[in-house]
C-alpha cells in the first residue's frame, strides 16, 4: 500500500532453508502464534513427497489439521479451498507443493483474513515466497496481489529430488529479472511510473549472482537447490519493497502468459520466462547472448524446439504479449510488427 510518502511492505517474518527444516515446522507455528486449526492445501502428487509429513508433524502437537487436495490453480479451486477454511475455522493455511497449491492457498488465505505458511517441494519460481499469486480465471492465467507469507520452509533434501527441470525453470524466472528491471526503468523513465533503487537493485543483484554461478547449478546437488531457494526469495522481497511485481516480471512474463493463451500445450513458466527474456533482452540491446549461454549452461530451455512449442506459437505470442497488461509499459509499448517479431526470434536463434 503506497500513499504519498507512506509505504506498506509485506515481508515473511520467518525463512527456514536448508536440510531437514521442514521438522521445525511447529517451531515456526509456535513462534508466529498461528493457532491449532492450520488447513493444509496440497497437490495429489506433493501429498506424498511432503503434505502428509506436514499433517503428522502438525497432528503430533495436538493441532486439528485438516488437509484437501488442490487439483490446479484455478479461481474455482480457490473457492473450494475457502469453503475448506471457513467450514473447518482454520487458524491459518498451509501451501505444501511446486506451485500451484501454493498459489492457490496464498489466495484462499488472503480472501478469508488468515496467515499463510509456504511448503514448497521444487524451486521453478519466485510464487514460493512473493505476494502475488497466478490463478487462472474464465480461460486465462492472471497475477493478482495476495499476502505474502508469514513464513516460508523451504527444505532442501526434499527439493534436491524434485525433477531437476523445475529448478532449471526456477533459474528462468530469476535471470528474468533482468529485463523485468530495464522494462521498469523504461516506464520510470517515459510514462514516470514510481521506481524503487533499493527493489531493482536487490531484484539484479539475485539475477546477477545466479548467472555468475550458472555452472554450479547441477541435479542431485543441495548446494544448488540452496542457492535458488535464496534466489527466489530475495526476488520476492524485493517485489514486496516495490509493491508490485515490477521487479521480477515484465515484456518477458507478459510473453509466457501469452504462450500460455495461444499454444495448445505450453511448458513451465520459468523455462517460458527465460526464453522470452533472450528476446527481450535484444530488444533492449543487451547482452543477450550471455542471457542464452547461462540457460544452456544450466539446462533450460533456450529454442522453441527445446520448450516443444511450434514456432508460429512463439511469434504469435510476441505479437499479442503488449495486450496481456496494457497497463505495464514495456518495451514491447504497443506491440511488435509480424516482420519485428520474426527478426528478434530469428536473430537470438529461439527459432530456427
Amino acid at each position: 500500500m503506497q500513499d504519498g510518502m507512506k509505504k506498506w511492505m509485506q515481508l515473511p517474518r520467518d525463512v527456514l532453508v536448508g536440510h531437514g527444516v521442514i521438522n521445525d515446522i511447529n517451531d515456526v507455528c509456535k513462534d508466529l502464534k498461528l493457532g491449532n486449526d492450520p488447513l493444509v492445501v496440497t497437490g495429489t502428487t506433493t501429498k506424498k513427497i511432503a503434505g502428509d509429513v506436514v499433517c503428522d508433524l502438525l497432528s503430533d502437537c495436538g493441532d486439528n489439521v485438516h488437509i484437501v487436495a488442490s487439483t490446479d490453480a484455478s479461481m474455482s479451486e480457490v473457492e473450494r479451498v475457502k469453503k475448506e477454511a471457513i467450514e473447518h475455522k482454520a487458524s491459518y493455511l498451509v501451501g505444501v507443493g511446486s506451485g500451484k497449491s501454493i498459489d492457490v492457498a496464498k489466495f484462499a488465505a488472503t480472501q478469508v483474513d488468515v496467515p499463510f505458511l509456504s511448503v514448497p517441494t521444487a524451486a521453478s519460481h519466485d510464487g514460493i515466497v512473493s505476494s502475488r499469486a497466478s490463478i487462472r480465471s474464465e480461460g486465462k492465467t492472471t497475477s493478482v496481489e495476495a499476502n505474502a507469507p508469514m513464513a516460508v520452509i523451504a527444505d532442501t533434501e526434499i527439493i534436491s529430488r524434485a525433477p531437476y527441470r523445475l529448478l532449471a525453470a526456477g533459474c528462468g524466472d530469476i535471470i528474468s529479472n533482468y529485463t523485468a528491471v530495464k522494462d521498469w526503468e523504461l516506464a520510470h523513465r517515459l510514462t514516470n511510473e514510481p521506481f524503487s533503487e533499493y527493489a531493482a537493485a536487490l531484484s539484479l543483484m539475485t539475477a546477477r549472482i545466479l548467472i555468475d554461478s550458472a555452472d554450479s547449478i547441477k541435479p542431485d546437488l543441495e548446494s544448488s537447490v540452496r542457492m535458488v531457494v535464496k534466489a527466489l526469495v530475495s526476488s520476492g522481497v524485493a517485489m514486496s519493497i516495490a509493491g508490485s511485481s515490477r521487479p521480477a516480471s515484465g515484456s518477458e512474463h507478459m510473453f509466457s502468459h501469452a504462450l500460455d493463451m495461444v499454444a495448445p500445450e505450453h511448458a513451465l513458466h520459468g523455462e517460458q520466462c527465460g526464453l522470452g527474456t533472450i528476446m527481450i533482452m535484444y530488444l533492449h540491446g543487451g547482452d543477450w547472448c550471455r542471457i542464452k549461454e547461462c540457460l544452456e549452461v544450466i539446462g533450460a530451455p533456450t529454442t522453441a524446439e527445446e520448450l516443444g512449442i511450434e514456432d508460429k506459437y512463439i511469434l504469435e505470442a510476441l505479437l499479442v504479449a503488449h495486450t496481456i497488461r496494457p497497463e505495464r509499459y514495456t518495451i514491447l509499448g504497443t506491440g511488435l510488427t509480424p516482420a519485428a517479431a520474426e527478426k528478434v526470434a530469428r536473430i537470438t536463434k529461439v527459432i530456427s
